[in-house]
C-alpha cells in the first residue's frame, strides 16, 4: 500500500515539471525562431522609381520640401506607446490607420511641395493592420499631380510576442520618397545597428539616396533618413551619422547638391529638450545632442525657424499634452551650394502622428 503511495505521489510531481518543460520548449522555440529569421536587408540595393514625374529640377528656382514621420499611421494625439512607457502597442483599428494616413497625407500637400520625405511608412504590419500605407499616399499623391516616388524597406522583423497582452506583431517599414521632378535611380544604404540582443529591438534602419537631374549637368541628391531610437547609445548614434555624412559629402565633392531630410533621432538644434522641458532630468537614447562635431565643411543644419522653435516629436508615454516631454528631432540638413530661404516646424497638435513635419523652401545655387 505505501509503495503505491508513493507512485501516486511521484505522478502528482510528473504535471508541473511537464507544464515547466512544456513552458521551455514553447519559449527556446519562439526565441530560435526570432533568431534564426532575422537578416539584414542588404546595403547598396538598388530601388525601384515609379510614378509620371518628367521635369529635371533647376537651379535658381525656389523648391518647397516637407520632411514627416507618420509614425505607422498609429498615434492619434492620445495614443500611448509601449515602448515609450505608454500601454499601447498597435493602431486601434484600421480606419483610425486610414485616418491617420490620409490626415499627414494632406497636411503635407497642404504646403503644395515639390519633395516629400515620410518615414515610418508601413507596408504590410500587424501593429497597424496591414495597410498598405506606401500605396494609400502614392495613390493620393499622384490624384494631385505628376509625382515620381521611391520606397525603400528600413526594417523587417518576426512576428513579436512584446506585450504579451497585444503583441505588436511583424513589421514591414520603410522610408516614402516623393518628387515632382524625375528620378533618374535611387539605392538603399543601411547604416550600422546595435549587436547582440539589441539588435532586436534595433532591427534595421537605412537612408536612400535618390538622384534628380539638374538643368545646369549636376545632380540634386535627395537622402531620406531614420536612424535607430530604441536600443542604441550615443556611440552606435554617432556611427550612422558618420556613415551619412560620409557619403554626403561625397557628393558634395563631386559637385553636387545634398539635402538630407528625415527623422535624425537626436535633439536637432542640440539645445531642444531644456528649450521644450526646462530643468528636465529625463534622458532618452533617441534624443542626445546632436553630434554637430562631425558634421563635415561645406554642410548646415537648417535651424533658422521662420516662426521660432516648434517641436517635432513627442514622448508617447501619456497622451498628448502640455505635460508631455517634446523635442526636436526632425530636419534638414543641405551643403553650401543650396540655399535654405524658410524653413518651420509645423505645430499640428500632434493629431495624426508622434512628430510634426517640417517645411523647408529652398534653391539649388547656380
Amino acid at each position: 500500500m505505501e509503495t503505491e503511495k508513493q507512485k501516486k505521489k511521484m505522478r502528482w510531481w510528473k504535471i508541473p515539471l511537464g507544464i515547466l518543460l512544456a513552458v521551455i520548449l514553447i519559449v527556446g522555440g519562439y526565441a530560435a525562431y526570432v533568431l534564426l529569421t532575422y537578416n539584414r536587408i542588404e546595403d547598396n540595393q538598388t530601388l525601384e522609381v515609379q510614378g509620371n514625374a518628367e521635369e529635371s529640377a533647376a537651379a535658381g528656382r525656389e523648391y518647397t520640401i516637407v520632411s514627416y514621420n507618420i509614425g505607422f499611421g498609429a498615434y492619434t494625439a492620445d495614443f500611448t506607446f509601449f515602448m515609450d512607457g505608454g500601454k499601447e502597442s498597435r493602431a486601434r483599428s484600421r480606419e483610425s490607420v486610414l485616418e491617420c494616413v490620409n490626415g499627414t497625407s494632406e497636411t503635407a500637400l497642404s504646403y503644395s511641395p515639390d519633395f516629400v520625405l515620410f518615414q515610418e511608412v508601413d507596408t504590410d504590419s500587424t501593429r497597424s493592420h496591414h495597410v498598405d500605407q506606401a500605396s494609400l499616399i502614392t495613390d493620393l499623391f499622384g490624384a494631385s499631380g505628376s509625382f515620381d516616388h521611391v520606397f525603400a524597406q528600413n526594417y523587417h522583423s518576426a512576428y513579436l510576442m512584446v506585450p504579451p497582452l497585444e503583441p505588436h506583431g511583424a513589421s514591414n517599414s520603410g522610408l516614402l520618397t516623393l518628387s515632382r521632378a524625375d528620378i533618374s535611380s535611387s539605392l538603399r544604404r543601411s547604416l550600422p545597428i546595435a549587436t547582440g540582443f539589441k539588435k532586436l529591438l534595433d532591427l534595421d534602419r537605412c537612408y536612400s539616396i535618390s538622384r534628380i537631374p539638374v538643368d545646369n549637368g549636376k545632380e540634386l541628391v535627395l537622402i531620406n533618413l531614420h536612424t535607430s531610437a530604441y536600443g542604441t547609445d550615443a556611440s552606435q548614434g554617432n556611427a550612422q551619422m558618420e556613415m551619412l555624412f560620409a557619403d554626403m559629402k561625397a557628393e558634395y565633392d563631386k559637385g553636387n547638391y545634398v539635402i538630407c531630410g528625415g527623422d535624425f533621432n537626436h535633439d536637432f538644434t542640440g539645445d531642444s529638450v531644456q528649450y521644450f522641458n526646462p530643468g528636465t532630468q529625463d534622458i532618452f537614447s533617441w534624443c542626445q545632442p546632436f553630434p554637430e562635431d562631425i558634421i563635415p565643411d561645406g554642410f548646415t543644419r537648417c535651424m533658422d525657424y521662420a516662426d521660432g522653435m516648434v517641436s517635432t516629436s513627442r514622448n508617447t508615454d501619456i497622451p498628448y499634452s502640455e505635460e508631455s516631454f517634446v523635442v526636436i528631432l526632425d530636419g534638414f540638413v543641405v551643403s553650401d551650394n543650396v540655399t535654405c530661404r524658410y524653413v518651420q516646424n509645423i505645430d499640428t497638435g500632434y493629431q495624426y502622428t508622434d512628430h510634426n513635419p517640417v517645411v523647408m523652401k529652398f534653391t539649388l545655387n547656380p
